[in-house]
């Protein structure tokens, strides 16, 4: 009889697909069927974000009504990165919860589900070479893993401390996912590491020198693959070999996320981040010299410790030069762990007035709400090649997205999901795209 398995995801695309290796490993191994009600679930997963606005209370809040609806001999395992940071004070603070895993450690699933009262949450462990059971929710579209961890110092951030040391999987194992993903109909692949275009600076095993630009061209290779995506690559080792690639290779989507954090060279540098503000516009610049109608979207803090007027109008600088097509807008938060946090503790600086920080976020949201309004106008006629991955046969609606990201919807007679058609807009409702087939 097959065991219940639910599993709440928070975060990132790197927090999903752990989810779907955890849900593969417990199906394959221990014979968990997945489910959608918790309260009929033998195991209730939930695969935290430590990056998310206050994620220790929202965690136990979610523990407490989990508890409260489970079956009697049900399990509760904490997973992810707030695991990792927070370990085995989850076990003091909640009874209810059997075991915390952390995201370094997710190849232990089916062998902590066995223990009780225990938290795995080595951010040393190694399991770069661990091949996991095979599981994706859709064929048209899979994401792979190609590195763990982060070598980063950004000093806002936790990551670090939750995934442990950037290592890069051995690119004969990413090929033969990508190659196994095509066999069983998979077009389009997303792949997935915090630094990715910083893929072989290091591998646990002995491994031949390959770069990412060398990696997305072997995988461009591969038949039936037609798309590939990625995210996050790191603006500073955005260089010219891999802008070259990536402009000129057919398969690679000409979209992209370029996470600035801060317009000031400044603040990037009271961040770590490695790259200045002239720096990142150029490779801008160069990007959309070579791919005019590239799609580039970017994280964006506002707030941060020392950031001046002066600071937030450069961000707002770039904003207006570059033109994102998608923008994710936080106000700092502080996190465990992370410098910026020891300066804030120590009274080495301080934190920017909460409405202050506010009335830069809002200034910031709106003057990205009227460059997409200005710019949605402009694709009116435009043709995109569409990748359909839904249809409602009811309405009659195909819906898909372009290679820039672009998310459009279709009239259409028939299912067209799985093939990638020629689209041609026809009608801007705010921020949807209507198309027609042509």
């Amino acid at each position: 009889m097959n065991k219940k398995l639910y599993i709440q995801t928070l975060g990132c695309a790197m927090n999903e697909r752990d989810s779907q290796h955890i849900i593969a490993e417990l199906e394959e191994k221990e014979n968990y069927q997945i489910t959608t009600n918790p309260q009929e679930a033998d195991l209730i997963l939930i695969n935290t974000c430590s990056v998310r606005e206050k994620p220790e209370k929202k965690l136990f809040s979610e523990i407490g009504q989990y508890a409260k609806i489970k079956k009697n001999d049900a399990k509760i395992g904490i997973c992810g990165c707030t695991a990792s940071h927070l370990g085995e004070s989850i076990l003091k603070r909640s009874k209810a919860v059997d075991f915390v895993l952390g995201a370094r450690n997710v190849s232990k699933i089916s062998q902590i589900i066995h223990q009780k009262r225990v938290a795995w949450v080595d951010i040393d462990y190694d399991d770069s070479s661990y091949i996991f059971s095979s599981k994706q929710n859709s064929i048209l579209k899979g994401m792979i893993n190609i590195s763990i961890g982060c070598d980063k110092k950004c000093t806002y951030c936790i990551v670090p401390h939750t995934r442990g040391n950037e290592i890069s999987i051995p690119a004969h194992l990413i090929i033969n996912e990508a190659k196994r993903l095509a066999n069983q109909g998979t077009k389009e692949i997303l792949l997935l590491g915090q630094n990715v275009n910083n893929y072989g600076k290091r591998f646990s095993i002995p491994h031949r020198k390959i770069n990412f630009t060398q990696l997305l061209y072997e995988i461009s290779q591969i038949d039936g693959i037609q798309r590939i995506r990625f995210t996050s690559p790191h603006p500073l080792h955005m260089d010219d070999e891999f802008i070259e690639e990536f402009a000129h290779n057919p398969k690679l989507c000409k979209a992209i996320h370029m996470p600035l954090q801060s317009g000031s060279t400044k603040i990037l540098q009271k961040m770590k981040r490695g790259y200045t503000k002239e720096w990142f516009l150029n490779r801008v610049e160069k990007m959309y010299s070579l791919i005019p109608h590239l799609s580039i979207s970017t994280d964006i803090i506002v707030g941060f410790p020392t950031e001046s007027e002066e600071d937030f109008l450069d961000t707002l600088d770039v904003l207006e030069k570059v033109q994102f097509d998608t923008l994710y807008s936080f106000i700092y938060s502080s996190r465990p762990h992370t410098e910026a946090a020891k300066w804030i503790e120590n009274k080495e600086v301080g934190e920017i007035d909460e409405e202050e920080a506010k009335r830069r976020l809002i200034l910031l949201k709106d003057k990205h709400r009227d460059i997409l309004t200005q710019n949605n106008q402009k694709e009116l006629n435009n043709i995109h090649f569409i990748l359909f991955e839904s249809y409602d046969e009811q309405n009659k609606l195909l819906e898909g997205r372009s290679d820039t990201n672009k998310l459009i919807r279709v009239k259409a007679g028939r299912n067209l999901v799985g093939e990638i058609c020629k689209v041609k807009i026809s009608e801007i409702k705010g921020a949807q795209l209507i198309g027609e087939l042509m």
